[in-house]
């Protein structure tokens, strides 16, 4: 019973999910997933692509969290239109909290919608929003073995994100072996390399992101 009850709860979600998506694409919206453990820098990562990208594009982003608008606040101090969802406890955004997010937000045809859902690299990689595209960050701190641990997250991934490399030198990091477990996972989404505090590897990722935008 258990079981059922899961599958109608992913099949509805894929349902609704299917309908933002095609919202998405006659509105020519481009909108990331962004999926990360807390502390890995889902907000410093499109902050930084926001401000790199500044005057080309409009952008507004959704923010998920178990509770706090902490990161919202810091989205709004850029002028960018954002919306906070709150989940309460729950693990991850689902693609009816998406849908009611973008009617309340209204994102501009032609433009890029961020959705930075909540902090974790188990339940957020199961349900489908909707989304162009899937961010999966890792960051240094957090250690080399990650792709090993959450298979399917860097399975899904669009596009993989390696943040605070300055910190590379003073932390026990086997790059070969993080790179070697997501080209085992995930031989097609490109891989960048980035530090959010010293601006390394973000043209390369912005002029990647710049051929996504639709």
């Amino acid at each position: 019973m258990k079981i059922k009850v899961m599958e109608n709860i992913l099949s509805s979600n894929d349902q609704l999910a299917e309908a933002n998506r095609e919202e998405f694409n006659r509105r020519s919206i481009t909108v990331l997933n962004v999926m990360a453990s807390p502390g890995a820098g889902k907000t410093s990562v499109i902050t930084e692509l926001m401000r790199r990208l500044d005057g080309e594009v409009a952008f507004s982003v959704v923010e998920g969290d178990i509770a706090s608008a902490i990161d919202a606040e810091k989205i709004e101090a850029m002028g960018v239109p954002v919306l906070q969802i709150n989940t309460g406890g729950g693990c991850h955004l689902d693609a009816n909290m998406i849908r009611e997010a973008v009617q309340e937000l209204q994102p501009p045809d032609h433009s890029v919608l961020f959705i930075e859902n909540v902090g974790n690299l188990i339940c957020p990689s199961a349900f489908d929003l909707g989304e162009t595209l899937r961010m999966v960050i890792a960051s240094v701190p957090e250690g080399h073995d990650k792709p090993y641990k959450y298979v399917y997250m860097f399975e899904t991934a669009d596009v993989v994100i390696l943040n605070k490399t300055d910190l590379m030198p003073y932390i026990n990091f086997d790059r070969d072996n993080f790179i070697q477990g997501v080209r085992a996972l995930n031989e097609k989404a490109p891989l960048f390399e980035v530090s959010c505090s010293t601006g390394a590897g973000f043209s390369e990722l912005v002029a990647w992101l710049k051929k996504q935008i639709r």
